[in-house]
């Protein structure tokens, strides 16, 4: 069991206070008192402490104790707070750290913060934690908004993935310091652009030669105008101001890119390669839906854009206690894997996680029919599945599942998503309903929101298999989420502007894990002989007397071989423009003037 010494010594390498700084006073130690760190009258000794010359930047102060002391002793947290409360003499941001070798309280000023790491980490990662900040989502929606409109209108670029690619790779360069200024020509711009996409890209090559399609498929946008200085100068302020929103600590794997994207594709709802973009709600749901966690290696072999892979990093990265921790390093490089065969659709998704840093070598520009990515799924080690294949038969929605399904470790459980009629229309085997329950067990169904895909054309359901495992009869569990909360903005799609999902979200969750919807009571048990598909209820047979009415005017017009439509517009237009409107008290009366034939 180490010693209060032994833990500083550790902690002072851990946190980097050995690490020679500029313009910074730290250290650690038993001697030194806050009077010689300049904080006059004081002779309380702190363990350790990082003192930036800039009295607006992150202070930290440590202590420490030995292995078998109690950090939830109050006297430990008092000691702490009050060498925090010195050092907010001079600074207004103060990280202070309990630490006794194993377990670790972070305070934030005078409040104890929760969702950070279990371990000590380098003082990099404490210095952000006062970084977080609100993303306004709207304010996005409306610069993306006018950087697609700018760059179809002024710029001329027609293809609309081109448009997106040029917008991301603006991005990209912009979060790994590229300097955009108002004013530079377009070549200026898009040579400053690549040139640090080329810099960015090069240490992972050797592992990945495809990261050099994003740099490609860059070099090829063509525009009309490349002259006009203005709107030059506005897409460089908008993707500056776009890129100070974003802090990808902090991001949900929706806040920005999911915005991002959702904006760009309002104007092409498919892809030619029978894409269908996920909604960014939909990607979280599913995250907890299979109870994918920090330390699964997630697959996603029709992985588009990558929402579901960015999904699951940042939750991954938020469980181990945010992107500044070596955990998270560990998940973007070794636990996210995607395929997307779409040339464009792959840079897209390079650019994508080049954003969130890292994790981009895991893609592989692959057909997920063939067996060549087959053999590539085999060698990740998956054990989670989130996908959205496309829908057509013609792109082989069907053989990419069962390729996936195939491919995987036998029980890993994979999700996907999928037209809710789509497994009972492959019905090629009468013992099993579908030839993929022959090696694969359908666990669950979870049927979407009629209105989800909006102006697809499409209903689908969330199909949850375990690999490996046959159906043999067994009966599926059917749910039915019939509304998320979402409603559609002008030109900006289908949003949660009231804020509902996540309630939502957290009710169905509980709901299913317990097996008990009692809200809504949409729980069925589904015969795999019968059905593969959540079974709507049929709306139940009604007739009304206008009905009978209805039927029998329409007969007796028929008989005396009237028009009913032409007969039905002609009293209408005598009802509106030939009667005479009067007032008796509150009723309005209307008389009808006939004219005899």
């Amino acid at each position: 069991m180490r010693t209060e010494d032994q833990v500083r010594d550790d902690a002072k390498i851990i946190l980097g206070l050995n690490d020679g700084e500029e313009r910074v006073q730290q250290g650690t130690g038993q001697i030194t008192t806050f009077n010689q760190l300049r904080f006059p009258g004081n002779s309380n000794k702190p363990d350790g402490w990082y003192l930036p010359y800039d009295r607006e930047a992150v202070a930290i102060v440590l202590e420490t104790k030995s292995e078998k002391e109690d950090l939830t002793k109050e006297k430990w947290v008092n000691e702490l707070l009050k060498n925090i409360a010195i050092i907010r003499t001079k600074y207004s941001k103060v990280v202070g750290i309990l630490y006794n070798g194993v377990d670790i309280r972070v305070f934030k000023n005078d409040d104890e913060i929760t969702g950070v790491s279990s371990t000590l980490q380098h003082k990099h990662y404490y210095k952000r934690l006062f970084l977080q900040q609100s993303i306004d989502k709207q304010r996005i929606y409306r610069l993306t908004k006018q950087i697609n409109d700018t760059l179809h209108t002024k710029f001329g670029i027609n293809n609309l993935y081109h448009r997106m690619i040029f917008t991301a790779c603006a991005l990209v360069a912009k979060r790994y310091g590229a300097l955009l200024n108002k004013g530079m020509d377009f070549q200026t711009l898009k040579t400053c652009i690549l040139s640090t996409l080329n810099k960015t890209i090069e240490a992972d090559l050797q592992q990945n030669l495809k990261l050099q399609h994003l740099t490609k498929v860059y070099n090829s946008i063509e525009m009309n105008n490349d002259k006009n200085q203005e709107a030059i100068d506005d897409f460089i302020s908008w993707i500056t101001q776009i890129s100070e929103c974003v802090n990808s600590d902090f991001w949900n794997g929706e806040d920005v890119m999911g915005i991002f994207f959702n904006e760009f594709n309002r104007y092409k709802k498919k892809s030619e390669s029978g894409q269908v973009f996920t909604p960014d709600h939909i990607t979280s749901f599913m995250y907890r839906l299979i109870e994918v966690n920090k330390d699964d290696c997630v697959l996603d072999a029709a992985c588009g854009s990558g929402a579901f892979l960015v999904k699951a990093m940042c939750n991954m990265i938020r469980e181990v206690g945010g992107v500044s921790t070596q955990e998270a390093k560990e998940i973007k490089r070794n636990q996210l894997f995607g395929i997307e065969f779409d040339r464009e659709i792959f840079a897209l998704a390079c650019a994508n996680m080049l954003i969130h840093k890292d994790g981009k070598t895991n893609l592989e520009q692959l057909d997920s029919r063939t067996e060549e990515a087959c053999e590539w799924i085999r060698t990740k080690g998956i054990t989670k599945v989130l996908m959205n294949p496309p829908f057509e038969r013609k792109f082989g929605c069907l053989d990419i599942v069962n390729n996936v399904l195939n491919s995987v470790p036998q029980r890993t459980v994979c999700a996907f998503i999928l037209p809710d009629k789509k497994l009972e229309k492959d019905k090629t085997d009468k013992r099993f309903g579908n030839k993929l329950l022959k090696n694969h067990l359908l666990k669950m169904i979870v049927k979407l929101p009629e209105n989800l895909f909006f102006g697809q054309g499409v209903t689908t359901s969330i199909f949850v298999f375990i690999a490996g495992i046959p159906q043999n009869g067994r009966d599926i569990i059917g749910y039915y989420i019939e509304e998320d909360g979402l409603e559609t903005v002008k030109n900006q799609g289908r949003q949660d502007i009231k804020n509902r999902w996540p309630e939502k979200e957290d009710y169905w969750i509980r709901a299913i894990q317990n097996g008990n919807d009692t809200r809504y009571n949409t729980r069925q048990i589904i015969h795999p002989h019968e059905h593969l598909s959540y079974q709507l209820p049929e709306k139940p047979f009604e007739i009304f007397e206008e009905d009978f009415i209805k039927a029998m005017m329409d007969y007796e017009l028929f008989k005396k071989g009237i028009d009913a439509k032409v007969f039905g517009e002609r009293l209408l237009q005598k009802v509106l423009y030939s009667s005479e409107i009067s007032q008796n008290n509150s009723d309005t009366i209307i008389t009808l003037k006939v004219e005899e034939q």
